[in-house]
């Protein structure tokens, strides 16, 4: 017995864990019924192992009479004009008295019977329930409330309707999970001969077996001449004596609530899909679903645009410094491209266009892809809370990748040393020329006062010094400056890179973050699920 207790609280714990994983996942019935056999075993468990044996049947059946027949008086009484059961009725022997009133407060049966002490049966609890097939709907509900929660249940069948669809297809049928917390009798066995009743019971038998039921045993008895009612007598009492009934009905009701569960768990939901793989730092598709991913939200978050203003940015600053130094305060004129989109703050937006048409339908056809790739192998309801995964995610993702990408260090801007020495150059031909051009002012004032003859003139191979230094220093600086602009632009496209990196970096964390992991989670928790049911349902 300890073992099977063990076995139930291993299986409730599993079930537990099952409804715990699925609580706000699965929007599917079965874990509402789930929650219900623990709540159905928390209560039951609580309430001592006597065993609780319900009678129950159709109108006619003799059900009432073989509860008689078992109480030793008529504690249930048929109705005259029509057989039948309106409400519960509960017959206790002996040691169940003690805690019975709270296991029947608990079943709600109001009509009880105190049985004098039988040492064979101490511990039983027999109700007696209303017929199934009663007219009134009060009647038919009590019986479905009450078969799902009694130990053992008695199922009285008698010769006209033994084979009854409406019994078979309803109650019958649907415990093939429970043959072992089950008896069938077929009563009023006395209305037919030898011959008669031995086809009937072969029938009876052939139709149980092949509803599953195979397991659960078939008496016939009599209640009106007691034929057969010693033999029920003795199989409730072996079932009283075991003391486990109630944890066999509980360790059905599991299995049948982890068998239903199972339907939500694929015979591979425990193996990750193949393009499926758990890296390092988050959990991800395959690389190339993820570089896929990462590309769609990249573009949409305007990577593409700070990459180029970069570029602009880095070649017009080092245009500027290797360029003509009077034309340096023309840049500011135009704002900086970079200063444009308001970087370098997470805390605020930019000021990057929003995604377009062409974006947006990249980053959908791209999460869908994460999405199945994710699913592979998943039941439906877990594909389902993939799909409302992703719509959650996708809805935050605008805002975070903003913030990723104003956030990202675009790499260092320090000034490169031959820039700086070609501005020094640069400002030195520029005084070159200036002092030819004052130089040659000069010249002109004292040529206006005829005094041109006074001051030598040096030259140059023949050229007025003067106007080498200026022409030389305009020339060589303008030549200066030209020769600079590729090394300018080669440098702009490496910082470009460098923040396309960096950039690219920031939304794949975004990416694995907001919507990798997510989908991760419900993957492994389908997992965690699925691997519960397989331990309750064992």
């Amino acid at each position: 017995m300890r073992n099977a207790e063990r076995s139930l609280s291993d299986r409730l714990a599993a079930l537990r864990e099952a409804v715990e994983v699925a609580d706000g996942r699965l929007e599917v019935p079965e874990v509402g019924q789930a929650r219900a056999v623990l709540a159905k075993a928390g209560a039951r468990e609580a309430l001592g192992d006597a065993t609780v044996v319900a009678l129950a049947g159709a109108t006619g059946s003799g059900k009432s009479t073989l509860f008689n027949a078992l109480s030793g008086s008529e504690v249930s009484t048929p109705g005259v004009r029509r057989p039948t059961t309106g409400v519960a009725h509960a017959t206790v022997w002996g040691a169940a008295g003690d805690g019975a009133d709270r296991l029947l407060d608990w079943l709600e049966v109001p009509r009880r019977h105190r049985h004098e002490p039988e040492p064979a049966l101490d511990g039983l609890v027999l109700l007696d329930l209303p017929d199934h097939d009663s007219v009134r709907l009060e009647h038919r509900l009590e019986v479905d409330r009450l078969v799902g929660l009694v130990d053992v249940l008695v199922w009285v069948l008698d010769p006209q309707k033994y084979a009854d669809a409406a019994v078979h297809e309803r109650y019958l049928a649907p415990m093939a999970g429970h043959a072992g917390v089950l008896l069938v009798v077929l009563n009023q066995i006395d209305r037919l001969d030898e011959v008669a009743a031995r086809a009937c019971l072969d029938d009876l038998r052939g139709l149980l077996d092949r509803e599953g039921l195979a397991a659960t045993p078939l008496l016939a008895v009599s209640a009106r001449t007691g034929a057969g009612v010693a033999e029920l007598r003795g199989e409730l009492a072996r079932r009283v004596r075991a003391r486990r009934a109630a944890t066999e009905r509980l360790v059905a009701d599991v299995r049948s609530a982890a068998g239903a569960l199972a339907v939500h768990c694929p015979d591979d939901a425990g193996a990750r899909p193949r393009r499926w793989a758990r890296g390092s730092a988050a959990v991800a598709p395959a690389d190339d679903l993820t570089e896929e991913l990462t590309g769609a939200l990249a573009d949409a978050a305007g990577v593409p645009t700070v990459v180029a203003a970069v570029e602009r940015s880095t070649r017009r600053a080092g245009t500027g410094r290797t360029g003509w130094p009077l034309l340096r305060w023309t840049r500011k004129l135009r704002a900086d491209p970079v200063g444009r989109l308001h970087l370098g703050d997470e805390r605020a937006r930019t000021s990057l266009p929003a995604a377009g048409v062409v974006e947006a339908a990249r980053v959908s056809t791209a999460v869908r892809g994460a999405r199945e790739a994710v699913g592979d192998g998943l039941a439906p309801a877990w594909r389902d809370e993939l799909r409302r995964t992703a719509e959650v995610s996708e809805e935050r993702l605008a805002d975070s990748l903003d913030r990723a990408v104003g956030g990202t260090d675009l790499g260092p801007d320090r000034v490169p040393l031959w820039q700086r020495a070609v501005g020094g150059l640069q400002w030195l031909l520029l005084a070159a020329a200036v002092v030819g051009a004052l130089w040659l002012l000069a010249l002109v004032a004292l040529g206006f006062f005829r005094l041109d003859d006074v001051v030598p003139l040096p030259r140059v191979e023949g050229i007025p010094v003067p106007t080498l230094l200026l022409v030389g220093g305009l020339l060589v600086g303008a030549l200066l400056a030209l020769l600079c602009r590729p090394l300018v632009a080669l440098r702009a496209r490496r910082r470009a890179r460098t923040a396309e990196r960096r950039l690219h970096a920031a939304v794949r964390e975004v990416a694995e973050v907001e919507m990798l992991a997510p989908l991760a989670d419900v993957r492994d928790d389908a997992t965690r699920f699925c691997a519960a049911v397989a331990t309750a349902a064992r």
